[in-house]
């Protein structure tokens, strides 16, 4: 008789070794590596064949589900902050703050409007559905972010941005809806939301971010000067910097997610040695692409027919309007009169726009800001109808958005972030010309 961990271990690996050596055919195809793995995970878990049982009488422990997708966000939003290649100009952030300060609010509250007038819900429980799905998230988000630190295109650095700041606005709200679940007086605890969760958790995660990192690499810097550590340990400089930042943020009740973020623009500033940085971030994406699969395969391993059939309708509600409507119309009231950087056009391309719009990704965050939501007192009915809501919602999301995400990002590359780049080349030769 076989060990059901032995073959699970085999079955993976296999996995794992066909999606690599078929990576160079699956990329030029409208799939994504999340949309395998997730099929693969239902194949294999309890709707499947049953070799890999997560869930014991029926009940899936939201424990670690929180644990396992806190650690890939935390290596995601560092990766997005290493990506992005002088941090102090501050008019590339224009787009970033348009998408935390005006779609972030208008996706969380839409949703909480759905799920006050479609849904039943109360206004805590329809304000915590809104802050768990409005983030875009930084893990499954990666195929239309910034493909490495020579990239400048503003869709991908919006998207990229916004994937590593979601927490700065998202968790406070996920806070609010588990307070307001707990007690509908909201003056009991208004004010120290107010305070703690948005001033002090916010400043806080900024503020160590920047400090950590600059010490880490501070104290990296001084000591190789005096002995050089073993080339491949140094990796590990990158998993240390994730690991400290965080915990010493959320140790003084700050938000860590944020806090690795700003950990991972500050390194990327702060090496006088350009590979160093580069370095980790080739190191990191590794890590997190391991981490992928090892997340969407769970998720498809917990999947259940039967909730998912029975919050169908409710699903479809959240789904259709979040993806085709508030996301979409917020994106575009957003970029209203944002002007491109690289460009003579006084506002966005239209597709460009939309793109911001459509690619609203939704998947590891979500799952664990609900994992964290049930860590703290979401139960009951309400609970499950949350929980099945977030999973129909995420799976939809890999199976859309991966099949769109090639297709659509690669007529953008030849369409619009094409003819913007030879604009550009135009307007520099000249600018030349003029000079001479």
């Amino acid at each position: 008789m076989i060990d059901i961990y032995i073959l699970e271990l085999l079955i993976i690996g296999l996995l794992l070794l066909v999606v690599t050596l078929g990576s160079g055919w699956i990329k030029r195809l409208p799939l994504s590596f999340a949309l395998i793995y997730l099929l693969m995970g239902i194949f294999l878990g309890s709707e499947g064949i049953g070799i890999i049982q997560l869930r014991e009488n029926n009940v899936f422990n939201a424990k670690i589900l929180e644990r396992l997708t806190e650690f890939v966000v935390i290596v995601s939003v560092f990766s997005c902050g290493l990506k992005i290649i002088h941090p102090r100009r501050w008019r590339v952030w224009n787009i970033t703050a348009r998408l935390i300060g005006l779609l972030m609010p208008i996706s969380i509250f839409g949703l909480a409007i759905v799920g006050r007038l479609f849904l039943g819900m109360n206004w805590g429980e329809a304000i915590l559905l809104g802050a768990i799905l409005a983030p875009t998230d930084p893990v499954l988000a990666s195929e239309v972010q910034l493909t490495d630190t020579n990239d400048r295109d503003e869709l991908r650095f919006g998207l990229t941005s916004e994937g590593g700041l979601n927490d700065a606005l998202a968790f406070p709200f996920v806070y609010f809806g588990i307070y307001a679940i707990k007690d509908n007086n909201w003056h009991n605890w208004f004010k120290d939301w107010l305070i703690i969760d948005v001033m002090w958790a916010i400043t806080s995660g900024i503020v160590m971010g920047f400090l950590v990192a600059k010490l880490i690499v501070w104290v990296d810097q001084k000591i190789q000067k005096k002995r050089s550590s073993d080339v491949q340990m140094e990796y590990f400089v990158a998993i240390s910097t994730i690991l400290i930042t965080y915990s010493l943020t959320e140790i003084i009740n700050g938000y860590g997610f944020l806090a690795v973020f700003v950990a991972g623009l500050i390194t990327q500033d702060s090496y006088r040695n350009p590979h160093k940085p580069m370095a980790q971030l080739e190191f990191v994406e590794r890590l997190e692409r391991l981490l992928e699969v090892g997340i969407i395969l769970l998720l498809g391993t917990i999947l259940l027919w039967q909730p998912m059939l029975h919050y169908a309708s409710h699903s479809l509600i959240v789904i259709v309007l979040l993806f085709f409507v508030i996301r979409p119309l917020g994106a575009w009231i957003s970029t209203i009169g944002q002007r491109p950087l690289h460009s003579q056009r006084r506002n966005f391309h239209p597709a460009t726009r939309w793109l911001f719009g459509w690619f609203g990704i939704r998947g590891v965050g979500s799952l664990y800001y609900l994992a964290y939501a049930f860590s703290h007192g979401l139960k009951g009915e309400v609970g499950e109808q949350i929980s099945w809501i977030i999973y129909n919602t995420v799976v939809v999301s890999v199976i859309l958005h991966g099949i769109s995400a090639t297709p659509l990002m690669n007529w953008y590359e030849h369409q619009v972030a094409a003819k913007r780049s030879l604009a550009h080349s135009t307007m520099s030769e000249l600018e030349d010309n003029s000079r001479n």
